[in-house]
């Protein structure tokens, strides 16, 4: 059915967009630059968006893919997602002041990790080969995790002791995937240990609850988010395994394809948790222009978990780096 003008409509998301540990990684970044002058170096984009790390750009961050690439007595930021402990000592090695941004969700798992390594437990790691979360927390238990992507590589997981295995999980992961694969190991070893807590954050579960509401009633659910964010990847998934007939993952308002809205009645707007308010704007004013003026919000959870900034930023960091590349 062709909709008509007037009945077209799109459905908001909240919560949606920046999380807690999102919000104090880049404010950590814009409060750096405020504090200290430009540069400051930061290592990996410190979270996943192509427009905030653009925007960052512009006001004096520069990002780097290695601690190598950082010039002695500098100043260098740790992203959200968190790095081994090998990348820190590679940044004591070069004499640079550091600044830890990592979100205090993902320090848990680091924390997690340790703990059951130094208790001798077979670690099964659940997350996605190659994200910067998943090497970060490998790296701090190197010899005691395995990382397990996903249910179907479950059948080549092997543990020294299958009484003393357990499982942590990348923060950003689908909720149901994950406990599918959970699921699976716990089908090969019965004494599966949880960790104490959830390790998929509260953000992560909160959006695709959210996605899961839009695609009840949605004909096409938009997803704002950079193609390598992994939490906004989950949300077309659980969109569509919702039973959403369409979903797309764009950038901005200029990636979506007018051919997407061919019969489509109502739209289903969210967005990840590392994208600013600014692009889901922009998305809404590119549908009112094509007839989706009636915005409703749809709200299935109050957010309003903060974290304090890094305590580096207490610190006179510049006074630090001159020391150290003294030494």
């Amino acid at each position: 059915m062709t909709a008509t003008p007037g009945s077209r409509r799109v459905l908001l998301a909240a919560p949606r967009g920046y999380c807690a540990g999102v919000d104090r990684a880049v404010i950590a970044v814009e409060k750096a630059l405020e504090q200290y002058g430009a540069p400051i170096y930061v290592r990996h984009e410190i979270v996943h968006n192509k427009y905030v790390v653009q925007t960052l750009e512009k006001k004096g961050a520069i990002f780097v893919d290695e601690t190598a690439e950082v010039p002695e007595g500098s100043i260098v930021m740790f992203s959200a997602h968190g790095v081994a402990p090998t990348v820190h000592a590679e940044a004591a090695e070069r004499k640079l002041a550091t600044i830890d941004a990592t979100c205090p969700l993902v320090t848990k798992v680091h924390k997690e990790a340790v703990r059951f390594a130094k208790e001798d437990y077979d670690i099964l790691l659940i997350g996605h080969e190659g994200h910067e979360e998943v090497i970060g927390t490998s790296g701090e238990a190197p010899e005691h995790i395995t990382l397990v992507d996903g249910p179907e590589d479950v059948a080549n997981v092997e543990v020294r002791d299958p009484d003393k295995v357990v499982w942590l999980s990348q923060t950003t992961l689908s909720v149901d995937e994950t406990m599918e694969t959970v699921d699976a190991l716990k089908g090969k070893f019965p004494n599966l240990l949880s960790p104490p807590s959830d390790d998929i954050c509260y953000a992560t579960q909160n959006r695709q609850i959210a996605v899961k509401k839009l695609a009840e009633d949605a004909d096409l659910v938009i997803v704002v988010g950079s193609k390598n964010s992994s939490n906004s990847i989950r949300m077309v998934e659980v969109a569509l395994d919702a039973g959403a007939p369409a979903s797309h993952l764009v950038d901005n308002a200029d990636e979506i394809d007018e051919a997407w809205l061919e019969g489509v009645t109502t739209v289903g707007l969210t967005s990840g948790a590392s994208v600013p308010d600014v692009l889901v704007d922009g998305v809404i004013e590119w549908l009112a222009e094509r007839g989706y003026g009636d915005v409703e919000t749809v709200k299935t959870a109050e957010e309003s978990i903060t974290f304090s900034l890094p305590k580096e930023l207490r610190r006179d960091l510049r006074a630090e780096a001159a020391e150290l590349s003294q030494r």
